[in-house]
């Protein structure tokens, strides 16, 4: 597959692809999708994918979600079908900070503010982000096997060079592209997520990942991103921050989860729930037992926080 995804020929194939839309704004062409109905009282929530991913890993929670809310799930910069930023894999927009602040204008353009944030992997870490700088004020962040920390020992200290150099490499988006199309590769990639997906998610991670310009997306997100600055930060965060960790994640140590809480402020510090059996991409697995948590949170934070 040549070039960025194209929604003629994608986009009919798209999950829920009747609720999405394109909105310009800040030098991005965004693809998002809107769930729910007309109730003004609902509360809004936003959904943050992760890293590689894109609306797709929302299809089936978005529309349990929206039978109590208005929900906007949106593709990440360089992600699916939102444009990659002007000035390529070194683009400001897909630095953390930047990438805040490129949401943010989507959101004030959208005229949406959410009361939660639903943040999988790097999207936690978007959504934390966005707190911390005033960009949003939720009454509460919920962290999907949340990638908060940077990756410990050895293999933390090469991931980030290693991740600049593949981002400044023309050549290898494609070439990584070009393997992931093989089935063998594919499901090891899915398989070292500790997930178990159906055939229909399967078949869009394939899509995803065997294309350049969205794998030059992830790339250059994972290259300019800075977790050690960001997690030294998380003392300030001032919205409460409930995590759900699947307990055979593969990609985010669950243990993490514990060491985040802790450099928390009490005040701020949910609940963290596991989930038996699930992965990384455990709201793809269970999507049902992923919103019943998250709405237990939520309805315990509207208690506590009326």
């Amino acid at each position: 597959m040549d070039g960025a995804l194209n929604w003629d020929r994608d986009g009919p194939h798209w999950p829920h692809h009747r609720h999405s839309q394109f909105v310009s704004v800040a030098g991005l062409r965004w693809h998002l999708q809107r769930f729910g109905g007309t109730d003004a009282a609902a509360p809004n929530v936003l959904l943050l994918h992760g890293t590689g991913a894109s609306t797709h890993s929302w299809r089936a929670l978005a529309p349990l979600l929206a039978q109590h809310a208005q929900v906007l799930a949106l593709d990440l910069p360089g992600h699916a079908f939102t444009g990659m930023p002007p000035g390529g894999a070194g683009a400001p927009q897909l630095s953390l900070p930047g990438m805040a602040r490129a949401v943010h204008s989507l959101l004030q353009t959208l005229g949406y503010s959410p009361a939660l944030v639903v943040g999988h992997s790097a999207g936690a870490a978007v959504a934390v982000r966005m707190a911390m700088d005033g960009l949003i004020t939720p009454q509460l962040l919920v962290g999907l096997n949340a990638a908060l920390l940077p990756l410990g020992g050895l293999t933390g200290q090469l991931f980030a060079p290693a991740a600049k150099l593949a981002a400044r490499l023309p050549f290898v988006p494609r070439l990584f592209a070009q393997q992931a199309q093989e089935a063998p590769v594919l499901q090891r990639l899915l398989h070292s997520t500790g997930s178990t997906l159906d055939a229909e998610g399967t078949e869009l991670y394939r899509r995803l990942v065997g294309n350049p310009a969205h794998v030059a997306g992830a790339l250059g997100m994972m290259a300019n991103w800075d977790l050690y600055s960001f997690a030294r930060e998380l003392p300030r965060l001032a919205t409460p921050l409930a995590l759900l960790v699947g307990a055979q994640d593969r990609t985010v140590p669950p243990a993490q989860a514990q060491q985040v809480l802790q450099r928390l402020s009490p005040a701020v510090r949910g609940p963290c729930i596991t989930l038996p059996g699930l992965g990384h991409l455990a709201h793809e697995e269970q999507a049902a037992l992923v919103a019943q948590h998250i709405e237990q949170v939520w309805q315990h934070t509207v208690a506590q926080h009326p």
